[in-house]
Formats: structure tokens, sequence, C-alpha cells
């Protein structure tokens, strides 16, 4: 079993474990909001098992930096090839270098953009130019990302009380 865990604001989160969940609460770092059937029990507490808990104190809501990474990367582009512009999970998108390593082109938020395997392959170790492809927009380093823009579930992931939490969030594909 799994909880969903939401800001303070209400908003998705994250996954975690029902476990990771309880010990949030025992420490009171978070409300359950919904609870599934079953129950919990140690020899001094009993616990239904949370489905939905909330933070109780929010971090600050925009990071001073936001990390270099492949999820982040396919995040600050939509998970979208920068290249033909077509929408995929992750497991079908790789990162491409807009300047190749091979001519000087470092691994950067500037000079990094997500492509699909197809263009990536088409586009070779040439500039966009050079191989007569037009970039969808210039990478640059974001200032912050979406909250729940990588929160992607699919309808059979999510159980009947996370519904109302993850409104504009369940795909119809299946993630890997």
């Amino acid at each position: 079993m799994r909880t969903l865990l939401l800001t303070p604001w209400m908003s998705p989160h994250k996954i975690i474990t029902w476990e990771r969940a309880v010990v949030l609460f025992v420490l009171g770092k978070v409300d359950v909001i919904c609870a599934y059937d079953e129950e919990v029990r140690s020899p001094a507490l009993t616990l239904a098992t949370p489905s939905i808990v909330r933070l109780k104190k929010g971090g600050p809501r925009n990071k001073q930096v936001v990390r270099f990474s492949r999820v982040n990367v396919y995040t600050r582009d939509g998970f979208r090839c920068q290249y033909c512009s077509e929408r995929k999970p992750a497991r079908d998108l790789n990162y491409d270098h807009v300047v190749p390593r091979t001519k000087g082109g470092k691994t950067t938020w500037e000079n990094i953009v997500t492509s699909c395997y197809a263009c990536n392959d088409r586009k070779g170790g040439r500039t966009p130019e050079e191989a007569g492809m037009a970039l969808l927009k210039k990478p640059v380093r974001p200032k912050s990302l979406p909250v729940a823009a990588s929160f992607r579930v699919t309808p059979l992931d999510v159980p009947e009380t996370w519904i109302p939490y993850c409104e504009g969030l369940v795909t119809k594909e299946r993630v890997a």
C-alpha cells in the first residue's frame, strides 16, 4: 500500500510508503486526511493505515537553485522532444547536447534538451542547424520547476480516495 503525501496547500507532492507515512505521523510532521480499512498495530498504538497525509509545515515554495538532473531536464521541457514536439513517457526520452560534446559542448542547462531516440539519432553528432532541425525553444536554466510536473500516475495506480487530489495529473499511459 502506498500513501499520497500532500503539501500544506493540499497539492500532491509525492507518493510514499505507508510505513513512512506512519513515521511522519508519529513524529507530528503530517496530518492524516484519509485512511485505508486496514489497521497498523503496535503494543502501544493502533492506527488506520494512512491513504492520504498532509504536511503540517511547508518549506520554501521555490528552491534557490534547481539541481541539474535528467528528470529535471525532462520536467523543464514538459516531457516533450524539443525537435519533433512529441510528448512521451520518460522511458522513451533521452537528453541531447545542442552543441555536441565532440564540438566542445558542455553538459549544462543551457546546452541540454529533451529528445526522443529517433530525433537524437537523426541529429547525430551535429548541431541542430547542421542537421536541418529546429529547436522548439532555447534551453535555459530554470528558476523553479512546477510542483507536480513530474507527479504523473495512471488510473490503475490511483486508489479511489486519491482522485480528488490528483485531478489533471492522471495519465492514460502506463508509467514505467
